[in-house]
């Protein structure tokens, strides 16, 4: 008996303290049951993680380059796409002001293929049956203006690659059969062998001797969107080469680039300037020339001032510009500006000034021409 009661009040005590049935035990959450101080105030500190990513996030470009697909969809971008060809595209920026960048040679022929739009709340580029010459980077950005003056958003743009894929053009056609290539010293030279299909095997040659040219991965590296790169070109890499690419069917061979090496110091035009003759007598032809010594691939701009340009005295302007080879396998571009004058008299005495400029500035010489 005593044994009984004592059981049943173990059992009373147990339900009146607990007020429940026993339940399974479950894992305690971090920080359960901590016991946190009476009256005293606890600062609510923000998670430092989430601020620091939203602060990151704000820094990242936003891509607010979009396809719309057949189905009327849209979908974000990757950085390459490949498509075939003679489909059509539809992009869209997000955006009131966006700036499309393409292929330039669609701007180049005025290509009515392409269509570009700018809508309420973003700009529209449409490409209708697309060719393998169509592939290339395709992006835009939004513009941010002050008045007249606009400048690009860095924090969004959008950018992707396009490989319109066709198996009788594994290369992206060019407009000639024979590029010139420069290979300076001091900059990376590309052979724009760029394919259609991404996954074609692509391999370098040169004409003469006829051989394979190793591409190394360090000093010779192939990327699919450029071609073959040159990272530190020498003399020893001149001459014709040409490239070659395979993928499910007969090898295909590129056009051939002539790659001439370059070896003129940057800086402003290096500018001589010379008169036929620094005395003239009167109703003789007289010719002043200025010349430029350059890298292949600068162009210069000549202007001239007289002492007849005043009086409005009429003169003969003309430029021209060739390539010539200095024998030790270096190439330089020489330009030249000729200015004529006609019956020489009194008026056209004096000096004689050419300023040429280039992309790193501009030299001024000059020459004096009497009059007997």
């Amino acid at each position: 008996y005593n044994l009984f009661l004592i059981s049943n009040i173990a059992f009373f005590h147990f339900f009146l303290v607990i007020g429940q049935p026993a339940k399974s035990k479950r894992p305690k959450e971090p920080g359960e049951n901590k016991i946190k101080p009476i009256n005293k105030k606890v600062k609510a500190k923000p998670p430092k993680m989430r601020e620091r990513e939203s602060a990151d996030s704000s820094l990242k470009s936003q891509s607010i380059l979009t396809q719309v697909t057949d189905k009327g969809h849209f979908q974000k971008l990757a950085a390459t796409l490949s498509l075939s060809a003679g489909q059509s595209i539809e992009l869209r920026c997000k955006g009131s002001n966006v700036t499309w960048n393409y292929p330039s040679y669609l701007d180049t022929f005025k290509d009515s293929r392409l269509s570009i739009k700018q809508l309420d709340r973003y700009g529209q580029l449409i490409l209708a049956n697309s060719t393998a010459a169509d592939t290339g980077e395709y992006s835009c950005w939004l513009q941010l203006c002050n008045g007249n003056k606009c400048r690009k958003d860095e924090t969004k743009t959008g950018s992707t690659y396009i490989f319109f894929t066709d198996k009788e053009e594994l290369f992206v056609p060019t407009p000639s059969y024979f590029e010139i290539v420069y290979l300076n010293p001091d900059k990376p030279a590309v052979i724009p062998c760029r394919v259609t299909t991404p996954s074609a095997k692509v391999t370098l040659h040169r004409e003469f001797p006829a051989e394979e040219i190793e591409t190394d991965g360090t000093d010779i590296i192939y990327d699919v969107k450029k071609g073959f790169v040159y990272q530190h070109p020498t003399s020893d890499h001149k001459g014709i080469v040409y490239c070659k690419a395979e993928s499910q069917g007969a090898p295909q061979i590129s056009i051939k680039y002539h790659l001439l090496y370059v070896e003129v110091p940057k800086g402003p035009p290096s500018t001589t300037i010379a008169a036929s003759s620094n005395r003239a007598e009167v109703s003789d032809s007289v010719h002043v020339i200025c010349t430029v010594l350059g890298e292949p691939d600068v162009d210069v701009n000549f202007r001239w001032q007289y002492p007849g340009q005043e009086s409005e005295r009429p003169a003969i302007i003309q430029n021209f510009w060739r390539l010539i080879n200095r024998g030790t396998g270096h190439t330089t571009r020489i330009s030249k500006s000729i200015l004529l004058v006609e019956d020489f008299e009194a008026r056209d005495a004096g000096n004689y000034i050419c300023i040429a400029q280039n992309l790193q500035g501009e030299t001024t010489v000059a020459t004096r021409v009497e009059l007997n």
